[in-house]
């Protein structure tokens, strides 16, 4: 079961919803390790002194704002945490605006509100109004220790939270050489417009997002598939190689579509069994092989 991000409140008014911020998206990108093409070892990154070259450990670490080419501003942790917001764990609304007001351009990444225990009655009214009124809540919150814009958006029994992106953070399309001017100025006629009208009428149809797949992602978790099934894997020098199981093309498929849970392989005992078995091919005295089959119970 996924876990909340942070426990707060949705507020605007006097009226306080004990909500938890939940995740709204799934990772499935397929993570790649950099190897060294000579003897396979994986690559690593470190923290390097660019006069010396030595490797600076984390304590020795400040952060810089450069101001200036080759000069900094050294910023201590209690300067960020002096400019960090005070109301953590709350989403205030600042104002109710017309859902069609904010364009696509704004919306970055969104989240899921639960509400909190005994906090229903509350949110299934803003929920119910937000639809009634067409309207979506624009405020702050602060996730961690950054502030965001953010949208409380309502979508069938849920109540969205999208952070939206500050009016800074985009480019304006003037600033590109765009084709200025209508149809006219560029000699576009009236049967070319109604031909493209009629092609689009022809591909319209409802969305349905479950019809768009990541085909690159499905046609590469093939090639690897193919490539593990084929044996054609490298090891890094001093690892042993294992047995590859007839089925670990299905198995890298599985690992592919659930990489969020790929971490909790970690719990597994399959080594252990491989060990066992390859115990029994050293020939021991009596009292030691005795003494390691206790061991091997305890340990199991």
């Amino acid at each position: 079961m996924a876990r909340p991000i942070w426990t707060g409140t949705l507020s605007f008014g006097l009226l306080n919803i004990p909500v938890k911020l939940m995740t709204g998206e799934r990772r499935v990108d397929l993570h790649f390790r950099m190897l060294d093409s000579r003897d396979n070892a994986p690559i690593r990154y470190e923290r390097v002194n660019a006069e010396t070259g030595e490797e600076v450990p984390w304590k020795e670490i400040v952060k810089a704002f450069e101001y200036d080419k080759g000069s900094y501003v050294v910023l201590e942790e209690a300067d960020i945490a002096a400019a960090a917001p005070d109301h953590k764990e709350t989403v205030d609304i600042d104002a109710f605006i017309d859902a069609d007001a904010v364009g696509p351009e704004y919306f970055e990444k969104p989240y899921v509100l639960e509400p909190g225990k005994k906090a229903e009655k509350g949110y299934v009214l803003l929920r119910e109004v937000l639809k009634r009124t067409g309207k979506i809540g624009v405020g702050r919150v602060v996730i961690r220790t950054r502030e965001y814009l953010a949208a409380v958006i309502p979508k069938g029994d849920a109540l969205l939270l999208v952070i939206l992106r500050f009016a800074q953070e985009l480019v304006d399309p003037e600033d590109y050489k765009l084709p200025e001017g209508k149809l006219d100025k560029w000699k576009i006629s009236a049967r070319e417009v109604d031909m493209a009208k009629q092609l689009i009428e022809s591909m319209s149809s409802q969305w349905n997002p479950d019809s768009y797949k990541d085909d690159f992602r499905e046609r590469l978790t093939k090639v690897i598939e193919q490539r593990v099934k084929s044996r054609k894997t490298v090891r890094p020098p001093g690892v042993e190689e294992e047995t590859v199981p007839e089925n670990a093309a299905t198995n890298i498929i599985d690992f592919a579509e659930l990489l969020k849970r790929s971490l909790e392989k970690k719990g597994s005992k399959a080594p252990a069994k491989a060990s066992a078995r390859k115990a029994p091919a050293k020939k021991a005295p009596a009292k030691k092989a005795a003494s390691k089959k206790r061991t091997t119970r305890k340990s199991a």
